[in-house]
């Protein structure tokens, strides 16, 4: 049986933007050359060595809807929420929140090192989970297993599998892969998605090709590919790094109000009363 190597369809530049209290980032995901990558509704790379792009941090603020995913690859962000948890994580951690039916928190990042650097993904829940218990899931670096490959590619396994390692995430409904790799220089990899899960990669060190086309890309970029049974990526003469993301795309309509993700006007507008009466955080 023949593999399909999945062809790019769009490469997009991250724009920089201003979130939280005043924290500088870029952004691929949810803005004006791509608003929805169903079932991914943003994705944010931040990092700066200069602590006044992001100290202001993200204070208390709500989310229903949707899940978020924080990836760290330096710096330390101080997190706590509406459930009780709270703590730190770090270089190499990770957060995965599903914020369900509603939860307030906080996240408040501090350098290290003096640096900052790391990344944000929201992704989208199923109408039949949307009013979900929220909850928290806090991975250590320690128990994200890595594969490191005959031809020393790495690839360290957040969420889905490789090579028989499977990742610490488990049990969310958009069925993901979320894969840091490292590339070396001038050497191809190759791993496989389920098709019709929508897949991509986010570019943020060196330079490559994407794809049986072999579409270039370098330095920050995000490479959307279609559909098909595997991605392919060539990394360039200096090697490259990138994150590699999959999931089930749900095809339901979305109805979005700044951290509310629902199905329509009138839950965003219910979520909004709830937030006003002080029942937006429902008790067990």
């Amino acid at each position: 049986m023949t593999t399909e190597i999945r062809q790019v369809t769009r490469t997009i530049e991250p724009q920089p933007v201003m979130e939280g209290a005043g924290v500088r980032l870029v952004r691929s995901i949810a803005g004006r050359a791509l608003d929805y990558l169903d079932p991914f509704l943003l994705f944010d790379h931040f990092g700066s060595d200069d602590p006044n792009d992001y100290l202001a941090g993200f204070p208390l603020h709500p989310h229903r809807g949707i899940e978020t995913v924080t990836y760290m690859l330096a710096g330390v962000v101080a997190h706590r929420d509406s459930l009780g948890n709270a703590g730190v994580i770090g270089a190499g951690d990770v957060q995965w929140m599903s914020a369900g039916r509603g939860i307030m928190h906080e996240e408040m990042p501090q350098p290290k090192d003096g640096r900052m650097y790391g990344f944000q993904l929201w992704v989208n829940l199923p109408a039949r989970l949307k009013m979900m218990k929220p909850r928290y899931q806090e991975i250590p670096t320690g128990t994200i297993p890595e594969a490191l490959r005959t031809d020393d590619v790495r690839i360290r396994v957040i969420a889905g599998e490789v090579d028989g390692l499977h990742g610490p995430v488990t049990e969310i409904a958009a069925d993901p892969t979320y894969l840091d790799v490292a590339v070396p220089a001038d050497t191809a990899f190759t791993h496989p998605i389920p098709r019709r899960h929508t897949a991509f990669a986010y570019l943020f060190a060196g330079a490559g090709t994407f794809g049986p086309g072999q579409t270039p890309a370098a330095g920050r970029k995000l490479v959307v590919f279609g559909d098909g049974d595997a991605v392919q990526v060539r990394a360039g003469a200096g090697g490259a790094r990138f994150l590699l993301v999959s999931g089930a795309p749900l095809g339901e309509p979305i109805a979005r109000y700044g951290p509310f993700v629902m199905n329509t006007r009138a839950e965003i507008l219910q979520a909004l009363t709830d937030l006003q009466n002080g029942t937006f955080v429902q008790a067990d």
